[in-house]
C-alpha cells in the first residue's frame, strides 16, 4: 500500500507543475544549443506547465520594456585605510621600554594603556613642576612675583603634555606632590594595532616608531576614473562596490574627492570613496569594483533583475513563447538600477519573461523532463 501510495503522489505532482515537461526549443530558437547535464544526456531549452501549474508555482511575469534609467560610470581599485583615522605613536622622550600591553592585530579604545617608559626626562619635568606648583602657591597674592611664577608654572605643564603626560595625570601630580616613575603611551583613537615596533627592555630615542593603529570602521577605496567620464561624477555621489571575496554582497560608500591631476599613461583621474565598514569585512589592499552614480538619464530596453539566471557561466531569462510555455534564452546584461538590470542582446521591447517564482523553471528544466517519467509510473 505505501509503495502505491508513493507512486500517486509522484503523478500528481508533476501532473500539476508540467503538461508536457521540458522540450526541446523550436527551430526559431536553434541559435541556444541545449546544455548538456554531467552524465552527458541532454538538457531541453523550454518548460510548458499547465494553468494550475502556473498557480501552484506563483510565476509572475513581466514585459520587456524602454525605462529611464539612472547613468553610472564604472571604474576599479583598491581599499585603504582612512587617513583621517590613521595614527603612529612614536616616542616623545628618550627611555627604555618597560611594559608593552598592546600588540599587533589587538583591538583597543581610545585612552587604552599600550606601554609604559622609564624616562630621565620624564622625572625631571615632573619634579620641575611640583617645584613650579610650590612657587605659584607661595608666591599667590604676590603682585610683583605671581604672574611671573603662574607662567612659569604652566610652561612646566605644556612641556609634560608634549611629552604624553594626560591632563588628568598633571592634575594628579600637583595634588600629591609625588613624580610617577613610568611614563604612559595610550590609544589615541579606538581602533586595530597594525604595528607594534618595541620589546620590553628595547631602548628609545625621541621619535622612534612606537605603534601604528588604524580605525577600521571606515576604509577609503581609491577608484581610477577615465577622463572621459569626468563631466558626470560629483563629490557627495552614491557609490556601489563589489569585492572578489564576497562576490555576492554590496558594499556602499560616498564619493568624498576628485583629484586633480589626469595620469598621462591610463587618462585616469583618481577618486577617494569612503565606505563604512562596522562588521569589519573589508580589508585594506582588497581589489574592488565600483559603479558611481552620474549625473542625468538615459533610456534602456530593462527587465527586473529577479528574472536573471546563470546558466553554466552564461546570464539568461525565460522568455514566454506559448500559452504556458517558457523558453530559454541567454541574454548580455548593462547595468542595474533601483531592482531593474539593462539587457544589451538578446530581448526585444515587448517580450514576456518570467520573474520571481521563474527559478522553479530552472530546476524543472535541469531535471530534464523527469516529471513525464514520473508521470507514466
Amino acid at each position: 500500500m505505501k509503495t502505491i501510495a508513493k507512486r500517486l503522489a509522484w503523478a500528481v505532482i508533476p501532473a500539476l507543475l508540467l503538461a508536457a515537461g521540458c522540450r526541446n526549443e523550436p527551430a526559431a530558437e536553434a541559435d541556444h544549443p541545449a546544455e548538456e547535464h554531467e552524465q552527458g544526456a541532454e538538457v531541453p531549452s523550454s518548460v510548458t506547465l499547465t494553468p494550475e501549474g502556473l498557480a501552484a508555482a506563483g510565476l509572475k511575469v513581466e514585459a520587456a520594456a524602454m525605462r529611464p534609467l539612472a547613468r553610472r560610470v564604472e571604474a576599479v581599485g583598491e581599499l585603504e585605510f582612512n587617513g583621517r583615522r590613521l595614527v603612529h605613536l612614536t616616542a616623545r622622550t628618550p627611555g627604555r621600554i618597560e611594559r608593552i600591553l598592546a600588540v599587533s592585530g589587538d583591538r583597543v579604545r581610545e585612552g587604552d594603556l599600550l606601554a609604559e617608559i622609564y624616562s630621565l626626562d620624564h622625572l625631571a619635568l615632573q619634579a620641575e613642576f611640583i617645584q613650579a606648583a610650590e612657587r605659584a602657591r607661595r608666591l599667590a597674592g604676590d603682585a610683583a612675583e605671581e604672574g611671573g611664577a603662574r607662567a612659569f608654572l604652566e610652561s612646566v605643564r605644556q612641556r609634560l603634555i608634549v611629552i604624553g603626560s594626560s591632563p588628568s595625570e598633571i592634575s594628579t601630580l600637583a595634588a600629591s606632590g609625588s613624580v610617577r616613575p613610568l611614563l604612559q603611551v595610550r590609544a589615541s583613537l579606538s581602533g586595530t594595532v597594525l604595528e607594534s615596533h618595541v620589546l620590553p627592555g628595547d631602548h628609545v630615542e625621541l621619535g622612534a616608531s612606537l605603534f601604528r593603529l588604524a580605525d577600521l570602521s571606515t576604509l577609503w577605496a581609491c577608484v581610477h576614473i577615465f577622463e572621459k567620464d569626468l563631466a558626470t561624477v560629483r563629490p557627495g555621489g552614491e557609490v556601489r562596490l563589489r569585492t572578489q571575496a564576497y562576490p555576492d554582497q554590496e558594499f556602499h560608500g560616498r564619493l568624498i574627492l576628485l583629484g586633480d591631476v589626469v595620469d598621462a599613461k591610463t587618462r585616469t583621474l583618481e577618486g577617494r570613496i569612503e565606505v563604512p565598514n562596522p562588521a569589519g569585512k573589508l580589508k585594506a589592499g582588497m581589489y574592488i569594483e565600483a559603479s558611481l552614480a552620474a549625473a542625468g538619464e538615459r533610456t534602456a530596453l530593462v527587465i527586473p533583475e529577479a528574472a536573471l539566471h546563470d546558466f553554466s557561466g552564461r546570464t539568461g531569462v525565460f522568455v514566454r513563447t506559448g500559452e504556458g510555455v517558457f523558453s530559454r534564452r541567454d541574454v548580455e546584461v548593462g547595468e542595474r538600477a533601483g531592482g531593474f538590470v539593462e539587457i544589451v542582446k538578446g530581448l526585444a521591447e515587448g517580450e514576456i519573461v518570467a520573474t520571481a517564482g521563474s527559478i522553479l523553471l530552472k530546476s524543472e528544466m535541469m531535471k530534464g523532463g523527469l516529471g513525464d517519467e514520473h508521470g507514466h509510473d
